[in-house]
Order: structure tokens, then C-alpha cells, then sequence
């Protein structure tokens, strides 16, 4: 038992959070990365910029004054837990934990991006028992649209991917459509909330799946022809999210068919939509994360740590 840091410095958000083993409690803090009116995204020169300046706010906001005594720090220090996998924007991470680690005299264990994901949506859906099973994730967020089948060994993730998207990211969709309509970045609560006030019923969508992976990069191109001839940005909103939400569908009805029913978790910022996760749940039995455990954190990565020096 004892306190256990997280830090996330994802290419959207700045994330610290403290875990105390010993109450099941967790503390957060995060704080978006500014990107400039009219634009979706962030170079990483410029996301790490932002995390050397945040970071330390973050940090001074979560411990509220109060220096706690650590007993391990978690951090996000790749993408995915494979070879290759990069991003410099998560080194502003890596490089605090590492050195608050070795000021506390504490261990310091590294996770990915995506396995903090998992682990994050576990916690908030009140999950934890998948830990003693083989179970389905989706990681549906800007950077990744993925079925995974997980199991958790060895004090880690071992993690197989199972289907994906072949081109547009989900969340990359939803920023795109959202600047499309005029929406900030990043867009995915403002289409939520657009979506909502369309009265109208979405024509059937058919999402466009190869084998088991999909396909969305028809989706821009079908809501900017919306726009063009003059339908409502309520209603492209809605079918934005609809098409993702079957596209999603479809996805784990393939996956259900080739490797059998398991339970299946939805994560990522996404999985956050409350049209989504109201349809997924009814169809699949879907578990979903609390919105803010659903979108970048460092809640996951604290977890991680304390589960890895058990």
C-alpha cells in the first residue's frame, strides 16, 4: 500500500494524478494543450513546449501544497508498448517522473500511452476483476482506432492487435468535422452537444470495413457534401458520430464472430460520446471510463505503477 504518481504528456493534454493503493483513491489534474483557433492539432516541437511550460502547474495543482510522500511514479512513455513506437512529446513525461524518482529515492516504472488508457477505463467502470481475464479493448481516440485482445500477466499488459482503421482516426474525424462547422479543437464534447440538438433521423450509415479493420476516411468528404448543399450542422454532427458509432459496431461484431464473445471495453477520448456509449452498451454490454478517465490522464499510468510493485 502506499501513494503512487502518474504523469501522461499525451499530443492533446497535460495529465498528473496521485493513487493511493490503500483507499483506491485517486486525485487528478490535467490541462489541455493550447492550439490555435482554426487549427487541429499540434506539431510535436510545439506539444512539447507547451508540457515544459504546464507540467510543473499540473504538479503544483495536484499536490495542493502538500508534498506526499511517494512510493513509486508511473509514466507514459511511448504510444504503444512495441518497437518503434514514438513520440517526442511524451520524453516531457518521461523526463520529470525519471527525475522526481530519483529525488524520492522511489521506483519508476514505464507504461505506454495506451496500456494507461486500458487500465484507466478498468478503474472508472469499476472493472478491475478483468485483470484476472482475457478480455477486448478499444482504444478509439486522434491518434488510434483499435480493437485489442488484452489479458493482464506478469504485472503487465500483454496486448494483441486484433483490427484497426487503415487510414482517419476516429478522433481525428470528429476534430476535422468539428472544424468543418466552426467547432474548437479539440471537438469531440462541442459535436456531442451539436449533435443533440438534431431532431432528425440519420439515414442508414454503412460503415466501410475490410476483414476486420475499417475504413473512415469517407467520412470527411461525405460531411463536407452535407455542407455544401446546405443541410443543417446539427444534423452533420449527428452523422458524424453515427457513422463512427456503427463503424465501431461493425468492428466488434466482426471481432465477436471470429474470436468468440468476451467482455469488451470501450476507451479513449471517443469512447466519451454519450450517443456512443449509450448504443454500445445496449448492443455489446460495452464498458466504458468516466469522461474524464475516458480522455488522456495520468490516472492510468499511477495505477499501473502501484499494480507493478505489488
Amino acid at each position: 500500500m502506499g501513494i503512487y504518481l502518474g504523469i501522461d504528456t499525451s499530443n492533446y493534454t497535460t495529465s498528473a494524478a496521485l493513487y493511493d493503493s490503500g483507499t483506491g483513491n485517486v486525485r487528478m489534474e490535467k490541462k489541455l494543450l493550447p492550439v490555435p483557433k482554426g487549427k487541429i492539432g499540434l506539431k510535436q516541437s510545439d506539444a512539447v513546449f507547451h508540457h515544459v511550460r504546464q507540467l510543473p502547474e499540473v504538479l503544483e495543482q495536484l499536490y495542493g501544497g502538500k508534498k506526499p510522500v511517494l512510493d513509486g511514479i508511473g509514466v507514459s512513455a511511448m504510444p504503444r508498448r512495441q518497437s518503434g513506437s514514438y513520440m517526442p512529446c511524451f520524453l516531457t513525461g518521461k523526463l520529470a517522473a525519471k527525475s522526481a524518482a530519483f529525488a524520492a529515492g522511489v521506483p519508476l516504472y514505464e507504461f505506454s500511452h495506451q496500456e494507461g488508457h486500458i487500465m484507466a477505463a478498468l478503474f472508472s467502470a469499476g472493472k478491475m476483476d478483468f485483470l484476472d481475464e482475457e478480455f477486448y479493448a478499444f482504444h478509439i481516440s486522434g491518434g488510434t482506432t483499435e480493437c485489442l485482445l488484452v489479458r493482464y500477466e506478469d504485472k503487465q499488459f500483454q496486448i494483441q492487435l486484433l483490427s484497426r482503421s487503415l487510414d482517419l482516426k476516429a478522433g481525428q474525424a470528429v476534430d476535422r468535422v468539428g472544424a468543418m462547422l466552426g467547432l474548437p479543437f479539440p471537438a469531440g464534447p462541442e459535436l456531442d452537444t451539436l449533435s443533440r440538438k438534431s431532431g432528425d433521423i440519420v439515414e442508414k450509415v454503412r460503415p466501410c470495413l475490410k476483414g476486420l479493420d475499417c475504413s473512415l476516411s469517407g467520412l470527411e468528404n461525405q460531411c463536407k457534401a452535407l455542407l455544401g448543399n446546405g443541410v443543417p450542422r446539427e444534423y452533420i454532427a449527428k452523422y458524424c458520430i453515427m457513422f463512427i458509432l456503427e463503424t465501431v459496431s461493425a468492428m466488434t461484431q466482426a471481432v465477436f464472430q471470429k474470436y468468440g464473445e468476451k467482455h469488451v471495453l470501450y476507451a479513449g477520448g471517443v469512447m466519451s460520446n454519450s450517443m456512443i456509449r449509450q448504443e454500445l452498451a445496449a448492443r455489446f454490454g460495452g464498458f466504458f471510463a468516466e469522461p474524464a478517465y475516458s480522455s488522456d490522464n495520468g490516472a492510468g499510468a499511477a495505477i499501473l505503477a502501484a499494480k507493478a510493485s505489488a
